[in-house]
């Protein structure tokens, strides 16, 4: 056996390495070794060795740890959660963890106890769901987030207790977390080229889907954004616009409601193609409003708005002349035939895509463009940086050329 050291651990005359560790058992002191993982593997490092030994130490712990005095299931915990946590949760999350819940996890852990969990068990069905079901890599993460959600309820309840909540979803070497990303999910940024870019202009060149396809073209807008747009949010004098509000079916109610994140409340600024379109569209507005005025009255419709109140669907940016209301699902139609005269795999999203391949290329500070999509997080962004366009494909090959 090699010499130990501080950290409980000593290289093998192999090469491998292996760990003791101490304890005390029904007032014995006793102790263990090993020289492999928790997978069973190897030691090939002193690092290997030392969170080999960190986790056998901990499943030792979890062995004499008395279970805790209330148990709850999994169900129990998170219908708890449901009636207590989540009175500030947006509708559309409530909806996506409910149907998540219903329809995968209710079946599955709902009756298990919530502080016999492992994590090796939760991380074997996140893989078999993204590797086995081929679920996208973000759906799968919604799993993972309802997971943390759940152990968190049941940590500030004392229904788990402190080391088994470290080890479910803090420590990082044992956490709960999502399988490695398949390579071909690492580049989800789709962008239209230049000349889909001109084809689709042309497209909705004098539509009624036309301001709504240049928001998301020229600003970056979600769709529920750009729907959701409101004309006192627009400033054409100072060239911007102002994103607090979005717009969503909710049980089949039309309503505006706060946007997506913290983040996505940001102030936008205009190119002058956009800016001139909106002059264009006020001053229209301003006509209508007096000549279309009997017929405004009958097609308006009112819905709530952010602080339940009801405006008119007249004060809102994609509204028709006549006052009829448009929505999300205007985009549906436009969406089939741009496929099929067209040819271009037309999704809303791509033109948020577009708008920030377009800025990364042109060496937009990443701050700035992180400000302008309303993303939480750097990192995000920076994805448009990484993203190779077709525009760039040509750029780089014309530099190899030059070399």
């Amino acid at each position: 056996m090699g010499k130990q050291n501080s950290t409980g651990v000593f290289q093998l005359e192999s090469g491998l390495w292996a760990y003791r560790y101490t304890f005390t058992r029904d007032g014995k002191r006793a102790s263990k070794r090993g020289s492999k993982d928790e997978f069973g593997a190897p030691l090939r490092t002193k690092k290997e060795a030392v969170k080999a030994r960190q986790i056998a130490i901990e499943r030792e712990q979890d062995f004499r740890k008395p279970k805790p005095a209330v148990r709850k299931t999994i169900k129990e915990v998170f219908q708890e959660y449901c009636t207590n946590g989540r009175n500030d949760r947006a509708y559309q999350t409530i909806r996506k963890q409910d149907s998540l819940w219903e329809n995968h996890l209710c079946a599955k852990f709902g009756n298990r106890f919530v502080d016999e969990i492992s994590s090796a068990e939760i991380n074997d069905y996140l893989a078999a769901l993204y590797c086995e079901k081929e679920y996208s890599y973000q759906y799968t993460e919604s799993f993972l987030k309802m997971f943390y959600l759940i152990f968190g309820q049941a940590y500030s309840r004392n229904y788990l207790d402190g080391t088994s909540y470290n080890k479910l979803c803090v420590n990082k070497d044992t956490k709960v977390k999502m399988p490695k990303m398949k390579t071909e999910d690492d580049t989800d940024i789709i962008a239209f080229s230049r000349e889909e870019l001109s084809l689709l202009d042309a497209y909705f060149k004098g539509t009624n889907a036309e301001t709504a396809y240049l928001l998301g073209r020229y600003c970056g807008l979600r769709i529920n954004e750009a729907f959701g747009l409101k004309w006192e949010n627009v400033d054409l004098e100072n060239g911007t616009i102002t994103i607090d509000r979005q717009m969503q079916y909710q049980n089949g109610v039309i309503k505006l409601i706060p946007p997506k994140t913290r983040n996505s409340k940001r102030t936008i600024y205009l190119c002058p193609t956009l800016l001139e379109h909106l002059k264009e569209k006020a001053q229209q507005r301003a006509v209508d409003a007096v000549a279309l005025a009997e017929v405004r009255e009958q097609k308006q419709r009112f819905i709530d708005d952010l602080d339940g109140k009801k405006i008119s669907s007249t004060e809102l940016v994609n509204c028709l002349p006549n006052g009829t209301i448009q929505t999300v699902n205007s985009f549906k139609y436009p969406t089939r035939e741009i496929k099929s005269k067209l040819g271009i795999n037309f999704k809303y999203h791509f033109l948020r895509h577009t708008y920030g391949t377009l800025m990364a290329e042109m060496n937009t500070p990443t701050h700035l463009l992180c400000n302008q999509m309303g993303h939480g997080h750097i990192h995000v962004t920076q994805r448009y940086y990484l993203a190779v366009s077709k525009t760039g494909i040509q750029i780089l090959q014309n530099n190899l050329s030059r070399l």
